[in-house]
């Protein structure tokens, strides 16, 4: 199995991550207001409380170009 730094990731495809939050946000909570950069701060800081800093992950999940 592969190891990856999860931080590092999150924050690579903050962009993407950041909007993907806020979709699944108002698609469950309809009207909900926030502040998406907030949510992502919060996302952020939840993924280095519950993973390791290395996590392990099947091979086939990670592609070396």
């Amino acid at each position: 199995m592969a190891q990856v730094q999860m931080e590092p990731i999150v924050e690579h495809l903050r962009a993407e991550v950041r909007s993907a939050l806020g979709a699944a946000v108002r698609e469950v909570i309809s009207g909900a207001k926030f502040d998406e950069s907030a949510l992502y701060r919060a996302f952020r800081l939840a993924v280095g409380r519950r993973c390791k800093v290395w996590e392990r992950v099947p091979d086939k999940y990670i592609s070396a170009d």
